[in-house]
């Protein structure tokens, strides 16, 4: 791709699928994150698994890892790719009150993963406000960005630390 020209528009500015038929396949890993805002008494309820609608962690990790396996179903001109690898992790904030979510993507292909991960991310974040809407309909998401990301032409890329909020 040349410096300023989008990919996915031909030369008449009309949207295409990117042709990667000329690409070597290389292992290639994203990593993206999200942070989802609650009120402390929701993540003492999530963290203490007696959410009325079950398990949030377990379900969301489940939802993240599904989304990513057809983020090429969902996200118009995405290759549907073999992922070899998805993870999707939590970490609790007290300050300001939340859950970090953090996926990673992995595969050996043309193209990269990175629109994997960060849809592993929203669909988990947006899980868990399915799953806790009932107790806290204020929950707010922040931040969903790719972290970092290996393989591939354009190289690997890392992302500067941010530091949450509330």
């Amino acid at each position: 791709m040349t410096a300023g020209r989008l990919s996915h528009l031909n030369d008449k500015g009309e949207a295409r699928m990117v042709d990667v038929s000329a690409k070597d396949a290389t292992e290639r890993r994203a990593v993206a994150e999200g942070f989802i805002a609650m009120a402390p008494a929701t993540l003492d309820l999530i963290l203490a698994g007696e959410a009325p609608k079950g398990d949030v962690l377990a379900t969301a990790r489940i939802a993240g890892i599904m989304a990513a396996k057809r983020t090429h179903e969902l996200i118009p001109l995405c290759h549907p790719l073999p992922l070899t690898q998805v993870t999707v992790d939590f970490t609790p904030s007290r300050d300001p009150a939340g859950l970090r979510v953090e996926a990673t993507a992995k595969v050996d292909a043309k193209t990269g993963v990175e629109m994997e991960a960060l849809t592993a991310v929203s669909i988990a974040c947006l899980t868990i406000y399915d799953m806790c809407k009932a107790v806290d309909r204020a929950m707010s998401f922040s931040g969903i960005r790719l972290v970092q990301k290996t393989g591939g032409r354009s190289g690997a890329f890392k992302a500067e630390p941010v530091r949450r909020s509330r």
